[in-house]
């Protein structure tokens, strides 16, 4: 290192201030070494300790979420008990005088979760909140259920859900008049105010250090019961092969469709037991190419009818059907199909209750899911309510029997969780595939039932991968500076820009363009990854279900090349 260079002198201080309260040897010993190949000349490792320190990872509506690695803008011991301090001194203040505030903490199968878990509960309890561990690594879903059935002022789930292995996470449910939801704003600044304080002011290594209690089985049992209630009798077997992605969900999940009356499915049993390598996906997410190869494999040995598959922390619910035109033999169904299906047995279910005055509550999904939901709830009756992307906002509609995203996430049983639960969505989708079968019918057919009575609706989306984020925001303003009248040969009817908010929607760096016949278009950066993603949706009721597909699937088509012209992403 270059004596009289005082930006890499002035990064090496941050890292040798981190390093000197850094409780995990891995951790310690990884920075230990970039500090000495930065004091010995290193350009590579100056560059690296600037990628670690000029930023800190941003704790928002999402909790934390980073790769595992040394520095304030990775994820670690430090990080997390920064984080734990600051969301406990965040109960503490706004808990009822004379009364303890209280958290519940979960934690998956990811490296490190466990360590993550502990010192959050034991740091929880120093600083004056009643802290409980749940007794081992669970799917996510349950820690959401645990806010509620303990009656905790908030929980946290250590997981990074389908990220790639070298990352890990920390999601923050708040109970009370929050129900058990995800933190939206204010409260996520003002927990990340806090976080900010506890890092300039405090040494981590000296923050008080409590007991926690370990909560026993009855939550776990509470939350099988919960689920398997979500189910209908089974009265037809139908051939299911599960996977759990190296994941969680499986024991829970077992005990689920077993007290629900269902068979134990066919399982991919190089996929059934957690390990935080995911040695057999590039990526353990259902929805990258390849992830459910294996699954599928499995689906043509035991000629399955049904492939379910959740993430690693069993919040998503992937399902596959029996597909002669494809080459693996099955189809993925979209997180939209799947959402259909589900939305349309909510609202039959709604249908079917006791009372004069027809079905009530409301169906609701993201902003960018598709707008089939709405043509159900328009069908039965019931209110729809379009929101925000992410669980932390669809959980929050008022009325909600049925939720979803289009990233595989769905909530059929809102009075358990208000979060997504991958494990609830497979019982219902089993018990509607069971009720299918039982009536001579099959997933495909009622997909097709679906389009003849609602309209067909198709769905694209674009991703756009980029190694500098001025690149978003560069094309995120290219487009408001200058609207398009059309996009691939459709005209444009209007724009919304929600970064204002609209109408109920609070502000969100979106734009919706509304084309002529009705088609959408939905362009947003992620929240989670360096992308930019385009979400694209049309319609049609008119002619057979064949001319149907066909009208929507050409709109979609011709919009996805169109927007793909106009941001450069040919």
């Amino acid at each position: 290192m270059n004596p009289t260079d005082a930006s890499a002198a002035g990064v090496v201080a941050e890292a040798l201030a981190w390093l000197a309260q850094d409780p995990d040897a891995e951790t310690r010993a990884e920075l230990q070494q970039l500090i000495d190949e930065a004091g010995a000349g290193s350009e590579d490792a100056v560059a690296e300790l600037h990628d670690r320190f000029d930023e800190r990872l941003a704790f928002g509506t999402a909790g934390l979420r980073g790769q595992i690695a040394a520095g304030s803008n990775r994820m670690n011991r430090v990080l997390v008990s920064q984080a734990a301090a600051g969301l406990a001194a965040y109960l503490v203040a706004r808990a009822v005088p004379g009364t303890a505030p209280s958290v519940v903490i979960g934690y998956d199968g990811r490296k490190n979760s466990r360590v993550f878990a502990t010192d959050t509960a034991e740091l929880m309890a120093g600083a004056g909140v009643r802290a409980t561990l749940l007794p081992r690594l669970l799917p996510t879903p349950v820690l959401a259920f645990a806010v509620r059935h303990l009656g905790t002022s908030a929980g946290v789930m250590v997981t990074a859900s389908h990220n790639p292995p070298d990352d890990n996470g920390y999601k923050v449910y708040l109970g009370g008049r929050d129900e058990g939801s995800q933190i939206v704003p204010p409260a996520d600044a003002e927990i990340a105010e806090e976080i900010l304080r506890v890092a300039a002011e405090l040494d981590v290594l000296e923050l008080p250090r409590g007991s926690y209690e370990t909560a026993d089985e009855a939550v776990i049992e509470a939350y099988v019961a919960a689920t398997a209630a979500v189910a209908s009798a089974p009265r037809s077997h139908v051939e299911v092969v599960y996977t759990a992605m190296h994941g969680v969900g499986w024991q829970t999940a077992q005990r689920v469709f077993r007290i629900a009356g269902f068979d134990d499915p066919h399982l991919v049993s190089a996929q059934i037991d957690p390990d935080p390598a995911f040695p057999t996906v590039a990526f353990p997410n259902p929805e990258e190419p390849g992830a459910m190869d294996l699954a599928f494999a499995a689906a043509r040995a035991v000629g399955a009818e049904l492939v379910i598959a959740n993430d690693p922390d069993a919040d998503r619910l992937a399902v596959a059907i029996p597909d002669a035109a494809s080459t693996d033999g099955f189809r993925r169904l979209s997180g939209n199909e799947v959402g259909a299906l589900l939305g349309w047995r909510a609202a039959e279910q709604a249908a079917q209750q006791p009372g004069d005055g027809g079905p009530s509550g409301t169906l609701a999904c993201s902003i960018v899911s598709s707008p089939a939901l709405e043509a159900v709830a328009t069908a039965y009756g019931l209110e729809f309510s379009d929101t925000l992307t992410g669980f932390k906002w669809v959980s929050r509609a008022p009325g909600l029997i049925y939720g979803y995203e289009e990233a595989l996430g769905y909530l059929v049983n809102p009075e358990t969780v208000r979060d997504k639960d991958g494990i609830s969505a497979a019982v219902a989708f089993l018990s509607l595939a069971s009720e299918l079968k039982a009536n001579g019918s099959s997933v495909a057919e009622h997909l097709d039932r679906f389009s003849e009575t609602f309209g067909h609706f198709a769905s694209s989306q674009i991703s756009v991968r980029v190694t500098d984020l001025a690149r978003i925001t560069t094309i995120m303003a290219a487009l408001r500076a200058d609207p398009p009248a059309e996009i691939g040969g459709l005209r444009v009817d209007r724009i919304e820009d929600l970064s204002d908010g609209f109408g109920s929607l609070p502000p969100s760096d979106v734009l919706r363009i509304r084309l002529d016949d009705g088609a959408r278009v939905m362009v947003r950066p992620s929240g989670t990854e360096p992308k930019l993603k385009i979400y694209i949706d049309a319609s049609s009721a008119t002619g057979s279900i064949a001319e149907r597909k066909a009208a929507a699937i050409a709109t979609v088509s011709q919009l996805e090349a169109g927007m793909r012209k106009l941001i450069g992403s040919e």
